[in-house]
C-alpha cells in the first residue's frame, strides 16, 4: 500500500519546510508514505525548496492557475505515481501532521471512501465571528446540497482512496473543498469526518482575500455543481413557485370578480398567465437539463473506467512540468 500526501503550494518556500517535518515518514498499513508538492507558478523559490528537502515528487506549473487546478494537478499525479491513498494538506502548516493516521483509518478499514479533517471551527481562536458563522452556514448548505454529513466542508485537509480520486471531477479554479463534497455526495461515496488538530496560524489566508467575494464565489460553486447532478429537483421547485403565484393571481382576480369588481384587476389575470406559461417551460427545462445530467454521468462513467485503464501502470518518474497532467480531469 503506497500513500502519498500531496500540498498544493504558491510562495510556501518559508513555511513549506515546518509542513514536511511535522509530516508522519511511516504508517502502520502502509509500505511506503511519499510526498508530493504541486507549485502552483511560485516566484519564491517554492520547487526548488521542495526539492531540496527531499520531497518525492514536485510539479511545477509554469504559472498561477489558483487551488483548486493545483489540488486537480495533485490527485492526478499521484495516480500515475501509483497512490492507493491520497492524502491533501495545506501548505502552510495549518493541520498538525499527525493528523494524517487519522484520515487514513477510516479507509483502511473500509469504511469511508473520502474522509474530512474537521478543524472544530467554533474553537479556532485565530478565526473571527464572522468567518465562523460563514464556515458554520456554509457547511450546513454543502450538507443539505452533497447529503453529507461533514460538519466542517471548507477544511482542506482529507484523505481519498485511489477509486474517489479517479471519479472526481473538478471544474473550479478557486477553490475544490465544497464541489468535490457535494460531487462525492451526489457520486454515492462513502464521506466520513474526524476530529483533527490545528497549529497557530503562520501567515493570513490568502483565499479569502475578501469576505464577500469568497461568499459569492462560494455560492456559485454550489449552486453549479448542484445543478450539474440535481438539475430537476432546482427546476422543478422554481417552476412550482412561478406556478403557485401564478395561480394565487388567479384566486386574486376571483375573489374581486365575485364581489362585482372584476374589470379592476384584470392584470392579475394577465400576470398571474405570464408566471404559469414561465412555470410550465422552467419544467421543460428541468427535464431537459435532467436527460442532459444522465448523459453527463454516462459520461462520467466512461472517463473513470479509461483512467483506470490508463493508470493501471503507473509511472516511476515524476515530472518537473504538469501543464498536460490535468487535461483529462477537465473534460466535462
Amino acid at each position: 500500500m503506497k500513500l502519498i500526501i500531496q500540498i498544493p503550494c504558491y510562495n510556501e518556500a518559508a513555511t513549506l519546510p515546518a509542513t514536511i517535518a511535522d509530516l508522519p515518514a511511516h504508517l502502520e498499513g502502509f509500505d511506503r508514505i511519499e510526498l508530493l508538492v504541486i507549485d502552483d507558478g511560485s516566484s519564491d523559490g517554492t520547487a526548488e525548496a521542495a526539492r531540496s528537502l527531499g520531497v518525492d515528487h514536485v510539479v511545477k506549473l509554469k504559472r498561477n492557475t489558483g487551488l483548486a487546478h493545483a489540488f486537480a494537478v495533485g490527485l492526478e499525479e499521484a495516480l500515475r505515481q501509483g497512490a492507493d491513498v491520497i492524502v491533501n494538506t495545506d501548505a502552510d502548516n495549518q493541520y498538525q501532521g499527525s493528523g494524517v493516521a487519522k484520515l487514513v483509518s477510516p479507509i483502511l478499514q473500509g469504511e469511508a471512501d473520502i474522509v474530512v479533517g474537521d478543524r472544530g471551527v467554533q474553537n479556532i481562536k485565530q478565526f473571527s465571528p464572522i468567518k465562523k458563522l460563514l464556515q458554520r452556514a456554509g457547511s450546513g448548505v454543502v450538507r443539505w446540497a452533497s447529503a453529507t454529513n461533514v460538519p466542517d466542508a471548507t477544511s482542506g485537509f482529507r484523505s481519498l482512496t485511489r477509486e474517489a480520486a479517479l471519479r472526481l471531477n473538478v471544474f473550479s479554479t478557486y477553490t475544490y473543498t465544497l464541489e468535490t463534497l457535494i460531487q462525492a455526495g451526489r457520486m454515492g461515496l462513502s464521506v466520513v469526518s474526524v476530529p483533527v488538530e490545528t497549529n497557530a496560524a503562520l501567515r493570513e489566508s490568502r483565499l479569502i482575500a475578501s469576505i464577500p467575494q469568497y461568499v459569492l464565489r462560494s455560492i456559485a460553486t454550489i449552486l453549479r455543481i448542484f445543478l450539474m447532478y440535481e438539475p430537476l429537483r432546482v427546476f422543478f421547485s422554481v417552476g412550482t413557485m412561478l406556478v403557485l403565484a401564478g395561480v394565487l393571481l388567479v384566486a386574486r382576480f376571483g375573489y374581486f370578480y365575485i364581489q362585482g369588481q372584476g374589470q379592476g384587476h384584470v392584470q392579475s389575470l394577465i400576470v398571474s398567465a405570464i408566471l404559469i406559461l414561465l412555470g410550465f417551460q422552467t419544467f421543460l427545462l428541468g427535464l431537459l437539463a435532467d436527460l442532459i445530467a444522465r448523459n453527463r454521468r454516462l459520461q462520467e462513467e466512461v472517463r473513470y473506467r479509461i483512467r483506470k485503464l490508463a493508470l493501471a501502470s503507473p509511472s516511476v518518474e515524476g515530472g518537473d512540468e504538469a501543464d498536460t497532467l490535468i487535461s483529462a480531469s477537465r473534460v466535462p
